[in-house]
């Protein structure tokens, strides 16, 4: 009786390996180009911001320091550009000139955690000096090619009052023929209505020569920043 054929052995199923959903391309942003924001809120558009190519700050700055506060912010307050401690902590007004704004407005009884803070241009501007990163301020077109971010930034606070810092931050929201020494601490009204004034920089305060001129200094930009004592901080 011949032997049984030894049976075949089966052979293992292969399973198929299951494709793996396509990541959506990201996008290259080139030299003179932005990101477009994923969609209207302010984190959406504080992402964008930090690709942002449209001018030649972003390349020797740490990072772009966009603004902070809350999205229901009555008050926007507008500052000129990051200096050394801004652009490496990612935040606006957290060196000297940020603690002296803040000194300030612990002496008139208000609360910054109140305020939407930011600045006209977002990237650190500087030459080396040895170890030093020395400030330097933005040129024409570099405040122009900034200008997008800031003009995002009112229309999705929609603050009911702008205090503009200094000369750069006065113009982009005034115009370009705005005096700031000379139309400082004054209420104005926006195009669209908002209620803003000017003054100086905290930094202004802080590179008087002596100690004289550095106390009036102080004094009139307390003086200015009293405007917002007037104002009813949270919305109804």
């Amino acid at each position: 009786m011949p032997l049984a054929a030894k049976k075949g052995k089966k052979k293992a199923a292969t399973k198929t390996p299951k494709k793996s959903a396509k990541k959506p391309r990201e996008r290259i942003v080139r030299a003179g180009e932005a990101p477009e924001p994923e969609d209207d809120s302010l984190a959406a558009l504080r992402a964008a911001a930090a690709g942002c190519r449209r001018c030649p700050l972003w390349k020797p700055a740490t990072q772009t320091v966009f603004g902070e506060g809350p999205e229901d912010a009555r008050v926007l307050v507008v500052g000129e550009q990051p200096g050394d401690a801004e652009d490496l902590s990612g935040r606006p007004f957290v060196g000297p000139a940020g603690k002296l704004f803040d000194r300030a407005l612990e002496e008139l009884g208000l609360d910054r955690s109140r305020f939407y803070v930011t600045n006209a241009v977002k990237h650190f501007k500087f030459e080396r000096r040895g170890k030093f990163r020395m400030h330097r301020s933005p040129d024409p077109s570099e405040r122009a090619a900034c200008r997008i971010w800031l003009d995002r930034e009112l229309e999705t606070i929609r603050p009911d009052v702008v205090v503009c810092l200094g000369a750069i931050a006065a113009k982009a929201v005034f115009g370009g023929k705005f005096r700031l020494m000379e139309d400082r601490g004054l209420w104005r009204k926006l195009a669209d209505g908002t209620r803003a004034f000017a003054t100086v920089h905290p930094s202004y305060v802080l590179r008087q020569r002596d100690d004289d001129s550095r106390h009036e200094a102080y004094a009139n930009f307390v003086d200015d920043l009293s405007l917002l004592k007037r104002i009813r901080l949270t919305r109804k």
